[in-house]
């Protein structure tokens, strides 16, 4: 292990989410019970499998309930869905039974919250203000992810002092798991850096501090990197690097997950996750789509000193 590093580090897994909502073409049910089935048999233990948005919004991830109803995951994965308000968690726990954690999510810049959920900040924390409370009342774990951490597409910089008091309103709601998201790529690894060495510091003792980063412009890793040199030790990715972001254009995928387990077992630093069957899932998914992914990992293999 590299010096001033973890020796261990969580991933979730959220191409099943994250990921498939944002390809054009729908995804057979029984295709995406068979990839979260074979991506719950890797080492991964935590796994965002669908969502409760309407499914007007984004048809792909509609059939979350039969989803969930035909996976098949060991004891010992924890499944999660995201809600996007008060009814997506009314209808997400009607199948409580089959999944373990809430994610719920807004962004940090007015604009893109606007864009993506049509409420302001504000608006999006009153109603977190009563879903995170039903959701504890449900013994299910919540997860809030602030979307737009680092960087707008529409206004820039986010200035942290802003993203920080959005993350006090969610602790005090109760929000276990507080998750920063570089949604389009805009962050940089200084910038990273000094962001989480300050959000650890201000929060680390409360909650679960992960972070969730875009290769949009190629610096996803670096900026794992970077959070992960600050203390972070939670992540999220996407195998295959599928992903991106439904506003603006040009949002690309999550850092692959094959990737990141790659470089992090490279630095020492375990996972606890097996690569090659990462990369077999990866593999299965590339071919369903019928299309090259972004992945690195995938295309080189994993490195070989012989």
């Amino acid at each position: 292990m590299s010096p001033g590093l973890p020796d261990l580090v969580s991933i979730r897994e959220v191409g099943p989410r994250d990921g498939f909502q944002n390809e054009p073409e729908i995804i057979a049910t029984g295709d995406k019970i068979a990839l979260i089935d074979r991506l719950a048999r890797t080492g991964i233990k935590r796994i965002e499998a669908t969502s409760f948005v309407r499914a007007d919004v984004i048809p792909q991830l509609a059939d979350g309930p039969q989803v969930l109803a035909g996976i098949d995951v060991p004891d010992g994965v924890s499944m999660s869905v995201l809600v996007p308000n008060e009814r997506g968690l009314d209808n997400a726990l009607a199948h409580r039974d089959r999944f373990h954690e809430v994610g719920v999510f807004l962004s940090a810049s007015e604009t893109h919250n606007r864009k993506n959920v049509n409420r302001s900040v504000e608006e999006s924390l009153a109603g977190l203000d009563r879903v995170i409370p039903r959701a504890l009342e449900a013994s299910l774990k919540v997860e809030a992810v602030i979307a737009t951490s680092f960087g707008c597409p529409y206004e820039g910089h986010v200035d942290p002092e802003r993203v920080f008091a959005i993350v006090r309103r969610l602790i005090d709601a109760g929000a276990g798991e507080i998750g920063f998201g570089d949604t389009t790529g805009m962050a940089n690894p200084v910038q990273v850096g000094a962001f989480f060495t300050e959000a650890i510091a201000r929060f680390g003792d409360e909650v679960l501090i992960t972070a969730h980063f875009h290769n949009t412009r190629g610096q996803g890793l670096a900026n794992a990197v970077a959070a992960l040199q600050a203390g972070c030790v939670s992540f999220e990715s996407s195998f295959g690097e599928l992903g991106g972001c439904p506003v603006p254009a040009g949002a690309t995928g999550n850092i692959a997950t094959e990737d990141l387990v790659s470089m992090l077992h490279e630095m020492g630093v375990q996972t606890g996750i097996d690569l090659p069957a990462v990369l077999d899932a990866a593999r299965a998914v590339r071919d369903l789509l019928g299309r090259p992914l972004g992945s690195h990992t995938l295309v080189a293999g994993p490195v070989d000193w012989g």
